[in-house]
């Protein structure tokens, strides 16, 4: 056999065993790399993590995930009694490592942006110090693209874009004033903000804005730790409170049956890539991951475009494939 010959061979057994990755892992091959070869979640351990959206699914499954490491915690959502349910399932799973004012319950509504800047004034002045902001609140979609009214586009923006950027910008200037212009921001985007998906088009583009805009500011403040955790299907509530396409109604659904990643195995996929600071990653169970990966070559994205229905991408969307 010949070198030529060799290194073709060499390249088609690499691809061989990249594409049979996309089909078994339930995330992307270079986190799945970090969690046998990367540093571990406990390297985490006394840092100050701010999470929002943290009351429930995978903001609270990554809130108990990083409690059993030691790292303390800032967890905001609306609902003050759910968070004060996460703040002692975190002390109980942190198994003494973490004492009652390690974990600050810090009610926020997202929407309402005059309250950012006192909040952040409260971790600071509660931890001393903030390392790493998590933005995980938001809310999905659910509607044909031609019946979505634009308040429903404005509404959903509002908050999985534009509140997520104003809180942002504080931590930056924080980060950038104050401590040394180390700092990390993590945020929780889709799998639909790397490609389209049916019946989602509000949603879509707002994770697609979310992708966009943090990858600009990586490359401005290159100082800056980010990571986008784009999730596929997780087994939540998510739905229950997902947009239409009409102003204030709720898709009001169950996920229980359905085929999605576990929240508690998420939680600790986006603690892991926060931990070896990867900038972008995504998690999903087959065929979801592997769309996700196909989707990242303009070749591959026009064939299966083509070759699959809207039906059949809206029930591996929904996990009912």
């Amino acid at each position: 056999m010949s070198l030529l010959e060799l290194f073709g061979l060499s390249i088609l057994i690499y691809y061989v065993i990249y594409v049979l990755c996309w089909l078994l892992l339930d995330c992307n091959v270079r986190l799945w790399w970090k969690i046998r070869f990367g540093v571990s979640i406990s390297t985490l351990r006394g840092q100050v993590v701010w999470i929002t959206g943290a009351s429930s699914g995978i903001g609270r499954a990554l809130a108990v995930q990083l409690a059993q490491h030691g790292v303390r915690l800032a967890i905001s959502a609306r609902r003050e009694a759910l968070l004060e349910e996460v703040k002692e399932e975190c002390l109980a799973k942190a198994k003494g490592l973490l004492a009652s004012k390690d974990v600050l319950v810090l009610p926020m509504d997202m929407l309402k942006l005059k309250d950012h800047k006192k909040c952040l004034d409260e971790v600071l002045n509660h931890f001393g110090k903030l390392n790493i902001v998590v933005n995980n609140a938001g809310r999905s979609q659910r509607a044909s693209w031609e019946d979505i009214s634009v308040e429903v586009d404005r509404e959903l923006f509002e908050l999985d874009v534009f509140s997520v950027l104003h809180l942002s910008r504080l931590a930056v200037r924080y980060f950038v004033e104050q401590a040394g212009g180390q700092g990390h921001l993590a945020c929780t985007s889709s799998i639909a903000g790397m490609t389209a998906v049916p019946f989602s088009a509000s949603y879509c583009g707002a994770k697609h804005a979310l992708n966009a805009y943090f990858s600009c500011l990586a490359i401005e403040h290159s100082s800056l730790n980010i990571t986008l955790f784009n999730p596929g299907p997780v087994a939540t509530d998510f739905l229950q409170e997902a947009f239409t396409g009409q102003p204030n109604e709720k898709v009001g659904q169950s996920t229980r049956d359905q085929k999605r990643l576990s929240a508690e195995r998420t939680g600790f996929l986006f603690a892991t890539a926060i931990a070896n600071k990867l900038e972008m990653v995504w998690c999903a169970l087959f065929p979801v991951n592997f769309l996700a990966y196909a989707y990242q070559y303009a070749g591959l994205r026009l064939i299966l475009r083509y070759a699959m229905s809207r039906k059949t991408l809206s029930k591996i969307r929904e996990g009912k494939l």
